[in-house]
């Protein structure tokens, strides 16, 4: 499959090409040409009238993580309030990039108006941008993987999660110690930079000595094994930091059956409720919420603000909150203004 996709990647470069020239390759969490969320109203008028004749598509990496469900949810919020339709679409896995490459174009061939995609790897989806783009249909690249070419960017600042996993350690840990990454998949943006961001925060310290850092894939039983094998080699661990929530739980599980959890915080990514809960529990240490309902509703008033012509920021910023037992039941209301008000406050 993956030479498969390196040939249809191979194939549309020429095209990508004179489109590529015109934009930067997008660094979506150093790119100067941003708004944040809290200021779209202020900055660019009141969200225009929506048709409720649109067809937008949501292209998601998977359904069986419930982050990208939570995603799929913030968009139907906005489509359902203006009356206009949604598909929402997921690859069977977050290994079939072919697949998921595969709805994008298929929508774009059914006359969708816009599409919100959350790209499986960097580049899996450059084909369909660039159909999409020669169509004149509006793309936004919605969190996680960042396409080079993209125009348009929703989502937070990635190297964020991992600076505010790291500042907890520092301020908890004030002596240092020995931690360990559990890693996303290698070549995706927002994994790199979630690392990037706690290894070097901890790494300015001096403190801290980070003895391993290890893909773990998205995947829960992968994060349980390569946890397992750290604290055999590791017993005075201090500290993990995973790049979502769901390895972060796999974590848990691995700490827990080595007797560690009095001794070993565990830091996640992504908010989801299962993290909610472990955290009340007191097993998980903490998360760094993305709040993607949130996010999904700001992708979707974005893509409606660019069919009716406005002209946007590249980036649109959407919030994050390091999340532990002190917090949690604060950030877990359902009240979705009073979620906003809290996080506009911050």
């Amino acid at each position: 499959m993956k030479k498969l996709l390196l040939s249809v990647l191979a194939s549309s470069l020429l095209c990508t090409s004179v489109y590529a020239a015109e934009l930067a390759p997008l660094k979506s969490d150093t790119e100067p040409d941003r708004t944040d969320w809290t200021q779209l109203d202020s900055k660019y008028g009141p969200l225009p009238k929506a048709d409720s004749k649109l067809k937008i598509g949501g292209v998601s990496k998977t359904l069986t993580n419930e982050y990208w469900r939570s995603l799929g949810e913030g968009y139907q919020n906005v489509a359902k309030k203006y009356g206009f339709s949604v598909a929402y679409q997921a690859a069977a896995n977050e290994d079939d990039q072919l697949g998921q490459l595969s709805i994008a174009e298929t929508m774009i061939s059914q006359g969708f108006n816009g599409l919100l995609v959350s790209p499986q790897t960097d580049i899996n989806l450059e084909p369909a941008l660039e159909s999409a783009n020669s169509k004149k249909i509006p793309v936004v690249n919605v969190n996680d993987a960042v396409m080079p070419n993209a125009q348009y960017y929703v989502g937070n600042v990635q190297k964020d999660n991992g600076v505010r996993v790291a500042k907890w350690f520092i301020q908890h840990h004030p002596q240092g110690g020995k931690v360990a990454v559990i890693e996303g998949q290698p070549g995706v943006y927002a994994a790199g930079q979630r690392t990037s961001g706690f290894k070097e925060t901890l790494q300015a310290n001096g403190k801290f000595a980070i003895v391993a850092s290890v893909p773990a894939n998205w995947s829960r039983e992968q994060a349980f094994n390569a946890a397992s094998t750290i604290l055999q080699q590791h017993p005075d661990l201090i500290g993990f930091y995973a790049n979502n929530d769901t390895m972060a739980l796999g974590v848990v599980e691995a700490v827990r059956a080595q007797n560690k959890s009095t001794q070993t915080a565990v830091f996640g990514t992504d908010g989801i409720s299962d993290a909610y809960a472990s955290i009340k529990r007191g097993e998980l240490t903490g998360t760094v919420d993305s709040f993607p309902v949130l996010t999904g509703e700001v992708a979707m008033d974005v893509m409606i603000r660019l069919i009716n012509g406005q002209k946007l920021s590249r980036v649109i910023s959407t919030p994050q909150a390091l999340i532990t037992k002190e917090n949690a039941d604060a950030f877990s209301t359902k009240d979705n203004a009073k979620l906003r008000q809290l996080l506009a406050q911050q």
